[in-house]
Protein backbone atom coordinates (compact mmCIF):
# COMPACT_ATOMS: atom_id res chain seq x y z
CA UNK A 1 0.00 0.00 0.00
CA UNK A 2 1.23 3.15 -0.93
CA UNK A 3 1.55 5.56 2.00
CA UNK A 4 0.94 10.08 1.11
CA UNK A 5 1.92 12.25 3.92
CA UNK A 6 -0.34 15.79 3.76
CA UNK A 7 1.68 19.24 3.36
CA UNK A 8 0.93 19.87 6.81
CA UNK A 9 1.92 16.99 8.06
CA UNK A 10 5.18 17.34 6.61
CA UNK A 11 5.66 20.73 7.66
CA UNK A 12 5.05 19.44 10.97
CA UNK A 13 7.42 17.05 10.88
CA UNK A 14 10.34 19.27 9.18
CA UNK A 15 9.50 21.44 12.29
CA UNK A 16 9.68 19.07 14.46
CA UNK A 17 12.90 17.39 12.85
CA UNK A 18 14.41 21.50 12.85
CA UNK A 19 13.73 21.69 16.73
CA UNK A 20 15.49 18.36 17.19
CA UNK A 21 18.38 19.83 15.36
CA UNK A 22 18.57 22.74 17.52
CA UNK A 23 18.19 21.90 20.32
CA UNK A 24 19.82 18.30 20.58
CA UNK A 25 22.15 18.43 17.45
CA UNK A 26 22.37 16.87 13.86
CA UNK A 27 22.52 13.08 15.01
CA UNK A 28 19.70 13.35 17.02
CA UNK A 29 17.71 14.71 13.96
CA UNK A 30 18.94 12.02 11.68
CA UNK A 31 17.97 9.60 14.67
CA UNK A 32 14.41 10.85 14.23
CA UNK A 33 13.59 10.78 10.36
CA UNK A 34 14.77 7.43 10.30
CA UNK A 35 11.88 6.59 12.99
CA UNK A 36 9.60 8.90 10.53
CA UNK A 37 10.40 6.43 7.47
CA UNK A 38 10.91 3.56 9.56
CA UNK A 39 7.28 4.16 10.85
CA UNK A 40 6.41 5.09 7.14
CA UNK A 41 7.35 1.44 6.21
CA UNK A 42 5.74 -0.63 8.57
CA UNK A 43 2.46 0.93 8.12
CA UNK A 44 2.63 0.44 4.12
CA UNK A 45 3.15 -3.30 4.79
CA UNK A 46 0.51 -2.91 8.19
CA UNK A 47 -1.75 -0.31 7.90
CA UNK A 48 -3.98 -1.24 10.65
CA UNK A 49 -1.13 -1.28 13.13
CA UNK A 50 -2.04 1.83 15.20
CA UNK A 51 -5.20 2.21 16.79
CA UNK A 52 -7.80 4.48 16.25
CA UNK A 53 -7.20 8.00 17.51
CA UNK A 54 -9.66 8.11 20.51
CA UNK A 55 -9.83 12.21 20.22
CA UNK A 56 -10.84 11.77 16.60
CA UNK A 57 -13.82 8.87 16.85
CA UNK A 58 -16.81 10.67 16.93
CA UNK A 59 -15.54 10.95 12.98
CA UNK A 60 -17.39 9.92 10.10
CA UNK A 61 -13.61 9.07 9.16
CA UNK A 62 -11.87 6.45 10.59
CA UNK A 63 -8.40 8.04 11.93
CA UNK A 64 -5.40 5.74 13.33
CA UNK A 65 -2.44 7.28 15.07
CA UNK A 66 1.00 5.56 15.71
CA UNK A 67 3.77 6.83 18.03
CA UNK A 68 6.90 7.80 16.14
CA UNK A 69 8.81 9.35 19.31
CA UNK A 70 8.08 9.75 22.78
CA UNK A 71 6.47 13.41 22.08
CA UNK A 72 4.93 12.82 18.69
CA UNK A 73 2.47 10.61 16.79
CA UNK A 74 0.93 10.25 13.42
CA UNK A 75 -2.04 10.48 12.61
CA UNK A 76 -3.54 8.82 9.64
CA UNK A 77 -6.75 7.33 7.41
CA UNK A 78 -6.87 4.03 5.17
CA UNK A 79 -8.26 4.72 1.73
CA UNK A 80 -9.00 1.80 -0.87
CA UNK A 81 -5.38 2.34 -2.36
CA UNK A 82 -3.66 4.22 0.58
CA UNK A 83 -2.42 4.89 3.86
CA UNK A 84 -3.00 9.22 3.96
CA UNK A 85 -0.35 10.79 7.15
CA UNK A 86 -3.28 13.99 7.80
CA UNK A 87 -1.43 14.94 10.61
CA UNK A 88 1.82 14.73 13.17
CA UNK A 89 1.00 16.32 16.49
CA UNK A 90 3.64 16.91 19.69
CA UNK A 91 1.46 14.66 22.48
CA UNK A 92 2.80 17.27 24.94
CA UNK A 93 0.34 19.94 23.65
CA UNK A 94 -3.35 20.50 23.86
CA UNK A 95 -4.60 17.24 22.62
CA UNK A 96 -8.01 18.95 21.49
CA UNK A 97 -7.06 21.66 19.75
CA UNK A 98 -4.28 19.32 17.94
CA UNK A 99 -7.87 17.01 17.25
CA UNK A 100 -9.44 20.13 16.05
CA UNK A 101 -7.42 20.70 13.30
CA UNK A 102 -8.05 18.27 11.22
CA UNK A 103 -11.70 18.73 9.23
CA UNK A 104 -12.29 15.37 7.77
Amino acid sequence: MKVHTSDIALQRIQETAGYIQREFGKQYRVDFMQKVREVKRLLRHNPYLGPIEPLLADRATTYRSIVVARQNKMVYRITDDRIEIVDFWDVRREPEKQAGNIKR
